[in-house]
């Protein structure tokens, strides 16, 4: 038996390209969905997207922006981001969601450990660990990139037990295997920043033997984003960016 894992991170609330990650993919046929933060902000679908993860049980974590809106919704401030632009993408996401999802937002944590076995394999030496961080294991804001020295990633080999280390943050996807740790970033599921807009994400498939990563991006509807934004009064300009795929704030 496979264990086939999904990987989806950085949706930051685009429903649009969450469903045509599904819709492409089947979310339902994978063993565990894993999403490593940063659900909420920029785009103005925050209920649906907390929904559907939630109704498929996906293993979510807090990233940033989702930090910044519990902060909100417990009556607090932050100073970072301070341009009013962006600040109303924060106000407008907390103000929008339910009872219920605010529940379910201030019930995630910022790390977690999957541990499953692999294929005929049931003893405690044979248990995979599959972490899930925002940033890193080291800081849920580091940055990490295709292109970031090896050095960095044997240093961060060195503060977890895992095999496997899931990241977001950057919206950058890669996968390396670095001191016998697979560190995989399926890239943004919601906001990619390289000029290309489409959805970003990831499968993971492991058996006794093997682990294979692979990459996706894919067409969603962007105009019903577009439409969206301009609806609730948005700024225009993160209508230009989910268009064109670039961050230009």
């Amino acid at each position: 038996m496979t264990i086939r894992i999904l990987l989806i991170s950085d949706i930051h609330g685009n429903y649009p390209a969450l469903q045509a990650i599904d819709q492409q993919l089947n979310a339902a046929s994978f063993d565990y969905i894993v999403n490593p933060g940063d659900s909420l902000v920029y785009a103005p679908f925050p209920n649906e997207t907390l929904t559907w993860l939630a109704k498929h049980q996906a293993i979510s974590i807090l990233g940033n922006t989702d930090k910044k809106v519990i902060k909100l919704l417990l009556g607090k401030s932050f100073k970072k981001p301070g341009k009013p632009d962006k600040r109303i993408m924060y106000t407008s996401t907390a103000e929008e969601l339910t009872t219920q999802n605010r529940r379910y937002l201030l019930s995630l944590t910022t790390s977690h450990i999957l541990k499953f076995f692999p294929q005929g394999k049931t003893t405690r030496k044979h248990t995979v660990r599959l972490g899930i961080f925002h940033g890193s294991p080291a800081d849920d804001e580091e940055l990490l990139f295709a292109d970031t020295p090896d050095t960095k990633f044997h240093e961060l080999a060195k503060l977890t037990n895992c095999h496997i280390v899931v990241t977001g943050h950057s919206h950058t996807p890669y996968h390396k295997t670095v001191a016998n740790v697979h560190f995989i970033n399926p890239g943004s599921a919601g906001r990619m920043f390289d000029g290309d807009p489409r959805a970003s994400c990831a499968t993971l498939e492991i058996t006794a033997d093997t682990l294979t990563v692979h990459h996706f991006r894919i067409d969603y509807h962007i105009a019903e984003v577009i439409a969206k934004i301009r609806a609730n009064g948005l700024p225009e300009i993160y209508a230009t960016m989910f268009r064109e795929g670039k961050k230009l704030n």
